[in-house]
């Protein structure tokens, strides 16, 4: 009887050493893909590089708005970055995001507070609610701003035709 509890034990230490050597990013859900699920907006890769990759295909700004994504800057404490919708504007330095891998590793938090204490009032300096605490973090994280989920408006100006004239110069005339 002994004897069958030592190889039990054995092969439960031999299970659960094989479970602890498991990369740990591996099937944890992360900021990036979570944001983009909800918000819609496309874009991929580290939380860090989404402000950059947003020029020109999203509007950009630094007022909260509902299904916004307020981009974080990379930082000691977040070396990658993060990335979070907002879920419900409460006043203009004041919202609730929506957002993964913050309080919890791989856990989803909805209707978070978060509050811009930037010295500006331009949402480059906020601190978010942190749940092993239950309450706002203690340390406030640097943020480039809110990447807005519709894409950019076109410019409805007609389109300017460079063409050669018969005397030699450049004329130029509208396409429509």
């Amino acid at each position: 009887m002994l004897a069958g509890f030592r190889a039990f034990f054995a092969a439960s230490i031999l299970a659960l050493s094989t479970l602890a050597s498991v990369p740990a990013v591996a099937g944890t859900l992360q900021c990036a893909p979570f944001a983009r699920q909800i918000s819609g907006i496309d874009i991929h890769g580290n939380a860090n590089t989404w402000w950059g990759q947003a020029e020109g295909r999203y509007d950009r700004g630094h007022e909260p708005r509902v299904g916004a994504v307020l981009a974080f800057s990379s930082s000691r404490s977040m070396p990658v970055g993060h990335v979070a919708m907002v879920s419900k504007v409460v006043s203009d330095r004041e919202v609730l995001l929506t957002h993964a891998n913050w309080s919890y590793r791989g856990g989803i938090e909805r209707d978070v507070r978060a509050v811009d204490v930037s010295p500006n009032n331009d949402w480059t300096d906020v601190r978010v609610w942190y749940g092993p605490i239950g309450g706002l973090g203690t340390r406030s994280n640097p943020a480039r701003g809110f990447i807005y989920a519709d894409a950019p408006a076109k410019i409805d100006q007609p389109v300017q035709i460079a063409s050669a004239d018969m005397d030699g110069g450049a004329a130029v005339r509208s396409a429509f």
